[in-house]
């Protein structure tokens, strides 16, 4: 449901979105209307570049506020990869943007255009960098506190616009100098920056999709949100890895074996809760195992001590087991014996 209205997130992002629809459509209008009047290649050129962001920003502001709902019956874990899925697009949208004006560029090196010179074509130009910059700064702004990587995707594209419009300003400048070669060197430059951003941005918004690892301190902070409760004698078998733009964790915790049901239900919960808070960490698993038990592992030396170390004393901080002290299961030398 499309809600632009009002001061949620939700909102708030849809808002954002659609202000980006509303900036692109007018620069394609605006750019569009001066390069046919006067023949200009790099504006109409421009301006078409625009309109594959105009669709780019619709389907964020469709599309990308889903992420905003809770779960339900068909996405019992939330909505959160749609939003990497939305700013995918956006990348392929800017990587093959990039490519076809590479491919302008290259055209104008080999061949000629006639342009008529005006100064409204340099006032067009002037105007859709401003509009863009304006965009690009409201985006920003937004974006500070709702983090969202559609969004900021969005914000890339519109620095990509001022980069692809100063190309056309030295374009029209050459043509005013009796230079038309300027055009095609300063876009085929432009378009090689435009490419790398949209790859970039596909990258990184893969990462999401595909529920990779995060990178190491967030696993730390993981670790030591656990065993910041006093109840924790151990971690092991801890895997946290991205379910869109959120943190989802699985972990064993060692507790006393002793302890009651009702005890362990309350520790659990702390555990939960505790992750929950953490920045990005959306869904948490914890499974409580009595302490000394050697469960997941093939002997007990390799528990995790609440201190952060292991049975033989070392530091082990990632919550893992260390194959390296692990005994042979082929029943070699290093195998214990009776």
């Amino acid at each position: 449901m499309l809600s632009p209205f009002g001061n949620d997130d939700r909102a708030r992002f849809q808002r954002a979105a659609a202000v980006n629809v509303a900036g692109n459509a007018v620069k394609i209008a605006v750019e569009g209307a001066a390069g046919l009047a006067f023949g200009s290649v790099a504006l109409v050129a421009d301006a078409a570049h625009s309109v594959a962001d105009l669709v780019a920003s619709a389907v964020v502001f469709v599309w990308g506020g889903s992420r905003y709902e809770s779960p339900d019956e068909t996405h019992p874990h939330g909505h959160q990869r749609i939003e990497p899925l939305t700013a995918l697009f956006v990348g392929a949208t800017v990587a093959i943007l990039g490519l076809l004006l590479l491919r302008e560029s290259v055209s104008g090196l080999v061949g000629s255009v006639e342009v008529t010179a005006s100064p409204l074509l340099v006032g067009a130009l002037l105007f859709a960098m401003a509009d863009m910059y304006l965009l690009y700064r409201y985006t920003e702004l937004v974006n500070a506190d709702l983090g969202s990587t559609a969004l900021d995707a969005l914000a890339v594209d519109c620095l990509n616009d001022i980069y692809t419009t100063i190309a056309a300003l030295v374009g029209v400048f050459g043509v005013f100098l009796n230079v038309p070669i300027l055009d095609p060197v300063a876009g085929a430059l432009v378009s090689l920056l435009v490419v790398y951003q949209g790859v970039e941005i596909g990258r990184e918004n893969v990462t999401y999709l595909v529920g990779a690892a995060p990178p190491s301190g967030d696993r730390e902070r993981v670790v030591a949100a656990l065993r910041d409760h006093p109840a924790v004698e151990g971690v092991h078998d801890l895997t946290v890895y991205y379910d869109g733009t959120d943190l989802e964790v699985e972990v064993h915790v060692e507790v006393d074996g002793e302890m009651t049901l009702r005890a362990a239900h309350d520790v659990e919960t702390d555990l939960v809760t505790s992750l929950r808070a953490l920045e990005d960490v959306g869904d948490v698993h914890v499974h409580l195992d009595p302490s000394g038990l050697g469960e997941w592992k093939d002997a007990p030396e390799w528990e995790d001590a609440a201190d952060g170390s292991d049975a033989s004393g070392e530091p082990n901080p990632s919550g893992e087991r260390d194959a390296s002290r692990e005994p042979d299961p082929s029943g070699g030398p290093d195998a214990p014996t009776e």
